[in-house]
């Protein structure tokens, strides 16, 4: 058995191709204009919805895409584009603050290294782990609740926290799938092996899957 994964290493391999199979490119849904952006957005996303994120972000990206322009429109302007986020008013701080770090220590440039991103207001492993991966192309896993209840329902990488998920996930997933690995697994948290009632009979990995209350077909 690899690592912590409760299921073997073809059936592991089994899993991504299929995911692959169905969707060759899976993208994030955050929406985003180029890295400062993809930043910008990924850090309003915590404990928010993309597709909340991304109604407050149109109108804020077609002002603000740069640090500069995030420093000019300043925090109180900032706040009223994004207040119907959670958090809004904290969020908009660490949004001023990170811009004024990326233009003083990185040149007005995102950084790609996790402990320049990790040092920026606002941003965690999570962050950082979607910056690396959608901006600079790193196979990097970013675990998020949805991630971390289909590693756990599924036996692919049984975890109590994050953090364990991501370094079971790191060492299992074949190299030639970790690229996209954390975005398939999302969307099919999201759309498929959903927290509530996960929808069991359309799952592509039904028959690999180690969770005990699978939900049946529905009758006529």
């Amino acid at each position: 058995m690899p690592a912590h994964s409760r299921l073997n290493t073809s059936l592991i391999k089994e899993i991504f191709a299929r995911f692959q199979r169905s969707e060759p490119e899976p993208k994030g849904e955050l929406e985003y204009v180029n890295d400062f952006t993809l930043l910008v957005a990924v850090v309003l996303s915590a404990q928010a919805t993309d597709v909340s994120v991304n109604k407050a972000t149109r109108p804020l990206f077609k002002v603000a895409d740069s640090p500069q322009k995030m420093l000019d429109l300043g925090e109180e302007r900032l706040s009223q584009y994004i207040r119907t986020i959670g958090l809004y008013r904290t969020k908009a701080k660490n949004v001023i603050a990170l811009s004024q770090l990326i233009l003083a220590n990185h040149d007005g440039r995102v950084p790609r290294h996790r402990d320049a991103l990790e040092a920026l207001p606002g941003v965690g492993r999570k962050t950082a782990n979607v910056v690396l991966n959608i901006a600079f192309g790193e196979p990097t896993i970013a675990v998020d609740t949805h991630l971390f209840r289909v590693s756990n329902r599924t036996g692919l990488a049984p975890g109590k926290t994050p953090l364990e998920v991501e370094e079971t996930l790191n060492s299992v997933v074949p190299s030639e799938y970790k690229q996209y690995a954390h975005h398939w697994l999302i969307l099919h948290g999201r759309y498929i092996c959903k927290a509530r009632v996960p929808d069991c009979p359309q799952c592509l990995i039904n028959d690999i899957c180690l969770f005990p209350e699978k939900t049946p077909p529905k009758t006529l």
